[in-house]
């Protein structure tokens, strides 16, 4: 686990962040026990309702499950679904934003594949 939090995001969203980049890393598999969030308030020394939280969020988009009285757990599934979450949102965030420069400034889609692929 790295040892701090950045500030301008709230702690909880970078809690679901971490767990959700080590499932997508391979780090954490199906069926593997993430932190507890007692364990993640001890280590970062943050609330246990603030790593709760972003525990849940997790829990709340099927990612995570509960097994009663032990932990949480990595879904089956959980990493396809993260990948599919996060090529939605590159889509949305960095290829539609650029799609609508490229046509202001009459860049075609040719010129687009052509500079991804490293041409001129």
């Amino acid at each position: 686990m790295s040892e701090s939090f950045q500030e301008g995001s709230p702690i909880f969203h970078q809690v679901e962040k971490r767990i959700s980049d080590n499932i997508v890393s391979g780090k954490l598999k199906t069926d593997d026990q993430v932190p507890s969030t007692n364990q993640f308030a001890k280590h970062y020394q943050i609330n246990p309702a603030t790593a709760a939280k972003g525990i849940n969020m997790l829990v709340d988009r099927g990612i995570l499950y509960k097994k009663r009285g032990v932990g949480m757990f990595v879904a089956e599934g959980a990493r396809e679904k993260l990948i599919g979450e996060r090529q939605q949102l590159f889509y949305e965030k960095y290829v539609l934003p650029m799609l609508d420069e490229a046509k202001q400034i009459d860049v075609s889609k040719d010129e687009i594949k052509n500079m991804i692929d490293g041409g001129e």
